[in-house]
């Protein structure tokens, strides 16, 4: 979810984007409101000459913004969300349910319709101007995203579709999707996850019909922005989309994970969103966030054409839910196209309950590296999609365990430590040294370290 998008690094952009000959598989997308319905497709992605990518059936302009890998772009099209019973398509599934069922309109139907086809590949206004995201916001930065152009990217979030959706008329919706993000690596991150969005628009006579006395009550004021809500919402009606918000996502949680789950609110305030909180589940003893929330931004939803209402929305990671409820261990596993990890999830319904049991726990094998630093603005985030190129699903976890400024040339040195193990077999040395050494290559070139191998 766009407002509670936390990681501000700031990095350089690595030359390792697209060489002239991509292959990916994707989806086409003929409108940008598709049904909740994927789209299979033979579309490849390719760079027919060294200035331009074919993706999805268009063709994009490279230019100085250009920092998309073919590492990711073989992500694209891939939909994990759509594929039956994938431990994504499951936790989708199974939100979709409670919703469908706990939430009726009027009609009798669904109040809430699901849109889980829509295109990947968003433009840089629906991903962060629509949202009322500064132009000088660090989650901007092209070191944090994976950017076709300036004007054309991969969704960082499922925001992007949220003005979309309300200019179309919906005031209830479900968006779900594959988000991109330049990230660090380890067993819970992976440059390629997946959201779900949730929007809900409240008319005036929605909001207050069931209180005592409400006739009077009105969503809108002049008045001045505070922590707890925007200069034209009233007191009341903030209070009760915020109560509403609360009460319908700890009912999904409690849903999904049982009645004896503990559920807690922090407390997370941005400049485009007020009130905004994160959701936090007692799990196993710990306390871990599973979603982000808040009151939608209301110049956000007159913009889009609902000036008479106010809303809440919600954004949710399926892998975190997946990893928690089904207690798997790594976050690449959602990828594996093993037999013995996607027959684990297949039943005769969604609710089944499921435990993960592990394939054989493979040995890790463990290398350094270490370089001085080039003397211009150098990236962490550089380095780790640097990585992820390279050795692909093999990398399990990279960390920064030394960094030293020479007394004398000043210059800094960095030392990382790369954990290799593969998911479903055993690697040798001969074969993690051969990628090592490519890496070791890569990051001499590409970023312009000096090696201290």
């Amino acid at each position: 979810m766009a407002m509670l998008w936390k990681f501000m690094r700031v990095a350089k952009y690595s030359k390792t984007a697209l060489s002239p000959k991509v292959k990916v598989r994707g989806i086409p997308t003929h409108s940008r409101h598709s049904s909740s319905k994927s789209v299979p497709s033979d579309f490849a992605a390719s760079a027919p000459c060294s200035n331009t990518v074919e993706l999805l059936g268009k063709t994009y302009p490279q230019d100085d913004y250009s920092n998309v890998t073919e590492k990711i772009l073989s992500k694209v099209g891939k939909n994990l969300h759509n594929r039956k019973h994938h431990p994504l398509w499951l936790i989708k599934e199974q939100v979709k349910d409670h919703f469908y069922k706990h939430y009726i309109g009027r009609r009798g139907t669904p109040l809430f319709s699901v849109y889980d086809g829509l295109s990947p590949v968003v433009t840089v206004q629906q991903n962060f101007d629509s949202l009322l995201i500064p132009q000088n916001h660090a989650s901007r930065r092209k070191e944090d995203n994976y950017y076709l152009n300036r004007d054309h990217m991969l969704r960082a979030h499922t925001s992007a579709h949220q003005w979309d959706l309300i200019h179309s008329g919906l005031d209830a919706f479900l968006a779900v999707g594959d988000v991109y993000r330049r990230d660090t690596i380890d067993n819970t991150h992976y440059p390629v996850f997946h959201q779900m969005e949730g929007v809900r628009l409240f008319s005036c006579h929605e909001l207050f019909s069931n209180i005592k006395d409400g006739e009077g009550l009105q969503l809108f004021e002049r008045g001045h922005r505070t922590a707890h809500k925007q200069e034209c919402h009233t007191m009341e009606a903030v209070r009760l989309v915020e109560f509403n918000l609360k009460q319908v996502l700890t009912k999904l949680m409690t849903h999904i994970f049982g009645d004896g789950l503990q559920v807690r609110w922090v407390d997370c305030y941005f400049p485009f969103t007020h009130p905004s909180f994160e959701m936090e589940i007692n799990f196993q003893g710990e306390w871990m966030e599973v979603l982000g929330c808040g009151v939608m931004e209301q110049q956000l939803v007159n913009s889009a054409g609902a000036q008479d209402k106010i809303g809440w929305a919600f954004g949710l990671g399926l892998e975190r839910l997946a990893m928690i409820l089904y207690d798997i261990p790594d976050i690449r596993l959602f990828w594996s196209e093993d037999e013995r990890f996607l027959k684990q999830f297949i039943g005769p319904h969604i609710w089944q309950k499921i435990k993960f049991q592990p394939l054989s726990r493979y040995p890790p094998l463990i290398n350094d590296i270490s370089f001085w630093l080039p003397s211009e603005t150098y990236s962490e985030n550089d380095f780790y999609d640097l990585v992820r190129t390279v050795g692909g699903d093999l990398i399990e976890k990279v960390v920064l365990v030394d960094e030293f400024a020479h007394p004398k040339t000043k210059k800094v040195s960095h030392c990382y430590r790369i954990v290799y193990r593969h998911p479903e077999r055993t690697l040798t040395q001969d074969e993690v040294h051969r990628i090592h050494q490519a890496i070791e290559e890569s990051a001499v070139r590409e970023l312009g370290v000096e090696g201290r191998f």
